[in-house]
Formats: structure tokens, C-alpha cells, sequence
């Protein structure tokens, strides 16, 4: 069932640990599950600056997103009527990847933040070694299953 609620899909984007982040790589999909912040309608990510996602972003930045929260198998008698709870939120943006180490490092502490720590001070050698992707959301929806 939808969710038209946006502050329930942000509950959701704000509960979730993982964040799978969808690239195109031509006509082939690439999926890969993140560690992420959100703030302000935006995701943040931190990455190498090299790898295959990289690459991809570089040439196209348009993404898709998914993650979930609440996911429970129900089991039944009869394998075929099993069913899952669970409360989800799909969607699109545009990837950039921030250059500014003061711009990375305060993604950086939203990334932090949303896994129940406190910012810290960042070696800047530590932050210029690493890659910091902003998704601008474009669009998200939620969806949920109570079984």
C-alpha cells in the first residue's frame, strides 16, 4: 500500500541503516548497498575516489535509491501464501560529488549523525583521500506491508 504521507517516508529514510544506491552503466544496471546520511531532501555517501561507481557517476549521475525498514518474513502452512511486513521508500536524484573539504566534512557528520554518533574532527588527509557523493532527491515514494 502507498505511503502518501511524506513525513512517514522520511520517518523511514531517517529509521533505515542501508541505503541501495542504483547507477546506470549504459544498459546495464549497477545496484551496490551504502552506509548514508540524509539531510534537507539530499542522501550523502562516502566512497573511494576510485571504483566502478565512480566511474559510472562521472559519465551519467542520474540514480535510483531504495531502502527499508521493519522487514519481517510471515510464515504460513502453505509456502505459497507466505507474506512480509515491511515499510519502504523508493527514488531518484542527481549524484554529485562534492569537491569542498569543508562540504565533505559536514556531510560527513550527517553520514555520522544518522548512525547515532557525534561529528568529529576529520584528519584532512583522511578527507581528501576520500570521495563524498551528494544525491539531490528529486522524487521519493513509500510503500508498506502489514501482511
Amino acid at each position: 500500500m502507498e505511503i502518501p504521507d511524506p513525513e512517514k517516508i522520511e520517518s523511514i529514510v531517517q529509521k533505515a541503516k542501508v541505503c541501495r544506491l542504483g547507477l546506470a552503466d549504459g544498459d546495464q544496471p549497477y545496484v551496490i548497498p551504502m552506509s548514508f546520511g540524509y539531510r534537507e531532501n539530499a542522501l550523502y555517501f562516502h566512497t573511494g575516489k576510485k571504483g566502478k561507481k565512480m566511474e559510472i557517476l562521472k559519465k551519467n549521475n542520474r540514480v535510483c535509491f531504495e531502502m527499508e525498514v521493519g522487514l519481517e518474513i510471515v510464515p504460513a502452512d502453505n509456502p505459497c501464501k507466505w507474506n512480509m511486513c515491511y515499510r519502504s521508500v523508493v527514488g531518484y536524484g542527481r549524484a554529485v560529488v562534492l569537491e569542498d573539504p569543508g562540504e565533505k566534512r559536514k556531510a560527513l557528520d550527517v553520514i555520522v549523525t544518522h548512525y547515532g554518533g557525534s561529528p568529529v574532527v576529520y584528519d584532512e588527509k583522511r578527507v581528501n583521500g576520500l570521495a563524498v557523493i551528494k544525491v539531490a532527491i528529486d522524487s521519493m515514494t513509500g510503500k508498506e506491508s502489514k501482511a
